[in-house]
């Protein structure tokens, strides 16, 4: 299939084709003695995604794990889907997320907030999945790959406070989900995700230090694909985090609504990013989907009115 990708070490990205777009949301097969999905990509992808297992020998009796990086709904919408399609599979999310996958009203009820009539094309509706089938993480926690293979789960919030990163004991491949930001593969480029509500800038160094400090081989983003030059990334990383809270604290202390905020942003970071200026209007579009200008300084003066409420008049 034309949306599957081997990486080598038994791993393979599949393109989950999320709104219809290709390059947008990864999901990843780890193969061996028991099958493992990471991140299934929203509830509109998963037939999508059923296909791709498919072709590469994964029945509905196969799966062993689907494990998802956080429960947003571009990383986690399709696990009710998933886990009907798939009966044995056990689902894996932090135990700061595991309520919402069981009873996902309050989740879809905010993101039907955020999205408005989007919701419906970008994301579905996330369905339900039985509590007993959903193992809760804690702080760390491990997952049997087979074979004496594993993938260690290490908290990393900062992005969501019920995100995990997941490190593959065989390849050194980390999958940092949305904590290390969002890479376009195109471009090369790599943006912040800093979306509301729990965006907060030393925990999200935090992790993106964590995950230099696992010494991963390879990082395997979310949003989107394989990076080998994991150092400079995770660097990059950071400096993006500080670019953006910096731009976004001088439009906070300047009274700004947001729309100016986001202006003002855009204005300061534009240069950085190689897709905005490309002549392709379609990867600019993908690029502000990914990791969207309003989501993100939305997310950051959140956080600036929690550790400084006041602004001039």
């Amino acid at each position: 299939m034309d949306n599957v990708k081997a990486l080598g070490g038994d791993v393979y990205e599949i393109d989950t084709r999320m709104a219809g777009f290709s390059g947008i949301t990864a999901g990843y097969l780890i193969l061996g003695d028991r099958p493992c999905l990471v991140e299934t990509g929203t509830s509109t992808s998963a037939p999508t995604v059923i296909d791709a297992l498919a072709s590469l020998g994964v029945g509905p009796e196969d799966l062993a794990t689907i494990v998802v990086t956080h429960i947003h709904l571009d990383h986690a919408g399709g696990v009710g889907d998933l886990a009907r399609h798939y009966p044995n599979a056990e689902i894996v999310v932090h135990e700061k997320g595991a309520r919402h996958l069981a009873d996902p009203s309050r989740l879809m009820a905010s993101a039907r907030m955020v999205w408005g009539d989007k919701l419906d094309v970008l994301f579905g509706t996330l369905t339900p999945t039985d509590a007993a089938r959903i193992r809760a993480l804690g702080d760390t926690g491990s997952i049997d790959l087979g074979g004496g293979r594993r993938l260690d789960s290490h908290y990393s919030p900062g992005h969501a406070k019920h995100h995990v990163g997941l490190l593959d004991s065989q390849t050194g491949d980390l999958y940092v989900g949305d904590a290390a930001g969002v890479y376009l593969p195109e471009t090369g480029d790599l943006r912040p995700a800093t979306p509301p509500p729990d965006f907060d800038l030393q925990t999200a160094l935090n992790s993106i230090k964590l995950f230099g400090d696992l010494g991963p081989q390879r990082l395997l983003f979310s949003h989107y694909g394989p990076v080998d030059d994991v150092t400079a990334t995770l660097e990059r990383s950071a400096e993006e985090l500080r670019v953006w809270v910096d731009v976004t604290k001088q439009a906070h202390a300047e009274g700004l609504d947001l729309d100016h905020a986001v202006a003002m942003v855009r204005d300061r970071t534009r240069e950085r990013y190689a897709a905005l200026s490309t002549d392709d209007p379609e990867t600019a579009e993908r690029f502000e989907l990914l990791s969207g200008a309003p989501s993100n300084v939305a997310g950051i003066l959140h956080w600036l009115n929690k550790i400084s409420p006041e602004t001039p008049s």
